[in-house]
């Protein structure tokens, strides 16, 4: 199979909508058929003996959320919340979780056209969190693969609490 049509087949694998958002000045996108609602900042209550990354969790409605800081998962310096700071609710595995961004930005349609695969540039945040990149109206936003943002081991531990 030659590397055009691997890209090509890439391409396509990604295509579709797009929540994005921002953690500072990056923009990341996640498959909208992941997200389950956003809601504005809330008190988290934190929980002892979890990861860093774990913010506590949230009582949504009756059902308990896990809230994770995406900085801090990513290594990136945390930062107190503002009046754009928000909770994305995301479904992973038989989980639903919430993830801290600094802002949501919209819901866009990606095209097959507009996507490359993930390149592995090294640093603290690894490739593997990641579909791909999205090159669309000349700004790179990186899509994540949400499934990936926690391990296995992960998620299953946080649905035991």
């Amino acid at each position: 199979m030659s590397s055009e049509i691997a890209t090509t087949d890439q391409g396509a694998a990604l295509s579709g909508k797009y929540l994005t958002f921002f953690l500072g000045a990056e923009e990341y996108g996640i498959a909208i058929l992941k997200v389950r609602e956003i809601i504005g900042i809330v008190p988290v209550t934190p929980v002892p003996g979890t990861p860093t990354f774990m913010q506590g969790v949230i009582n949504l409605r009756g059902k308990i959320i896990p809230v994770i800081d995406l900085r801090a998962k990513f290594g990136m310096p945390t930062q107190p919340a503002s009046r754009e700071t928000c909770i994305i609710v995301v479904r992973r595995l038989d989980l639903e979780l919430g993830i801290v961004v600094d802002a949501v930005s919209e819901v866009r349609n990606v095209a097959a056209a507009e996507t490359d695969a993930m390149l592995d540039l090294g640093g603290e945040i690894s490739a593997e969190y990641f579909l791909g990149i999205s090159k669309a109206d000349g700004k790179v936003r990186l899509l994540l693969d949400i499934d990936r943002i926690l391990s296995t081991e992960e998620v299953l531990e946080l649905g035991k609490r």
